[in-house]
């Protein structure tokens, strides 16, 4: 006696088991991937949803990190190389955990002409990281920003989502200091 397949549905979430609820849950168990999948589900698994998707994964978890891609990759059944090119292409997504605090100094024309390189430097030397890259603690991130455009009030900061224009390397250094000393101010 032979058995015939059980037909799948290729618009189902491509994951494990079936939680409480009737939804299905990732083999991980981890409660995060319910929102990759909750994405994924309402674009209806087309790919052109492919940023809507890693914006989701990344509000989920944080950031994008590489088995999370090959999940998006697999779930949109698209290369994984497209979906790494799209998440390393945009500037919001990142493929690192993001540290407490946030400073992204600007280095578009009109800040480096008044000294966003030179901020972004001083930045780099009292952290001890470069941009693009998080404390080892976690307590900061530096970023550097091609233009966020605020160039009226160059050169420009952004602390935490704050926009801080005219800075200066001692401006910027005494904001910098309460997140290096204490990494809660």
């Amino acid at each position: 006696m032979s058995t015939s397949p059980t037909p799948v549905d290729e618009a189902a979430p491509r994951t494990g088991s079936i939680g409480s609820g009737g939804e299905p849950i990732h083999p991980s168990g981890d409660e995060r991937f319910r929102a990759v999948d909750a994405a994924m589900n309402r674009h209806r698994y087309q790919q052109d949803a492919l940023i809507e998707v890693l914006h989701a994964a990344q509000k989920a978890f944080g950031c994008l990190a590489p088995d999370l891609l090959l999940y998006v990759a697999h779930g949109l059944k698209l290369p994984p190389s497209r979906v790494y090119g799209v998440a390393t292409f945009y500037h919001l997504f990142t493929l690192t955990p993001k540290g407490r605090h946030t400073c992204a100094v600007c280095t578009g024309t009109a800040c480096y002409v008044k000294g966003g390189e030179v901020l972004k430097e001083a930045v780099e030397r009292a952290t001890g990281i470069h941009a693009g890259q998080t404390t080892s603690d976690g307590r900061i991130s530096l970023e550097s920003a091609r233009c966020i455009g605020a160039c009226g009030i160059a050169p420009v900061v952004v602390f935490d989502g704050a926009v801080c224009g005219r800075q200066t390397t001692r401006s910027t250094l005494e904001r910098l200091e309460g997140w290096i000393g204490h990494g809660d101010e």
